[in-house]
């Protein structure tokens, strides 16, 4: 049951992700072949590939890690902190430091992943970014041959979908429906490439993504009956 879970075993999550270059016209003729066929679906004749491309971010294929936020609590008699942290930067560098910190502090049997849709995206994101990189997959991120229970993985939509697969639902609307104060009083997501390779401004993308960290935490203590997260409680480190 999820109330028998310690908190404290959980590392929670996020992520934002760019194209992998600031223009379609960057890339080679050969990827650029490939990206139009690979959206030709999605986009019909309503976009051209180059018009399609702001939205490269979300294939691990054509897009790259800008941010990894991280959150985990800190619970010592009765009183509780969530601790908030950031990896940003050079892909390869985000990507390594946060493999060090789920081999180094969250390796064992009992530690888990906790994203929104992060069994659709996240997870795996990273994991194909690490594999792109010629990074080997920590044992949170390799499923392979691993049965359903066995995976380390929690993810706040799939919990909140209660075994309806029809559904899908935002942090951003779920939070809202939960009480939580929103996470997104700046930018959304379909605001980061412009963000980031337009306003060259990481620091927004990583204050964006810490919220939402804190927005999965605050959707899993009200899942599990608890009392939300005060300002007071969240240390940003």
């Amino acid at each position: 049951m999820l109330s028998k879970l310690s908190l404290e075993n959980i590392l929670f999550l996020d992520i934002e992700t760019v194209p992998e270059t600031a223009k379609y016209s960057d890339l080679d003729q050969k990827k650029q072949a490939l990206w139009e066929s690979k959206t030709q679906y999605q986009r019909k004749d309503d976009f051209t590939a180059e018009e399609f491309y702001e939205r490269a971010g979300i294939w691990a294929e054509f897009g790259k890690i800008v941010c990894i936020s991280v959150g985990y609590f800190k619970i010592s008699n009765d009183l509780r902190n969530f601790r908030v942290t950031s990896f940003f930067g050079d892909e390869i560098k985000i990507l390594t430091d946060f493999k060090n910190l789920l081999t180094t502090h969250f390796n064992q049997t009992k530690h888990l992943l906790c994203a929104h849709n992060g069994k659709e995206f996240d997870f795996p994101y990273i994991a194909r970014r690490m594999i792109i990189h010629n990074i080997k997959l920590p044992n949170k991120l390799n499923l392979f041959g691993k049965k359903p229970w066995e995976v380390p993985h929690l993810d706040t939509l799939e919990l909140w979908k209660f075994g309806d697969y029809k559904n899908f639902t935002s942090l951003k609307l779920l939070t809202h429906v939960l009480g939580i104060p929103s996470p997104k009083d700046d930018i959304d997501g379909s605001e980061v490439y412009r963000v980031y390779y337009e306003e060259q401004n990481i620091d927004r993308i990583v204050e964006y993504c810490e919220k939402d960290t804190v927005a999965v935490a605050q959707v899993l203590l009200r899942l599990r009956g608890e009392e939300l997260l005060h300002d007071n409680e969240i240390i940003h480190i």
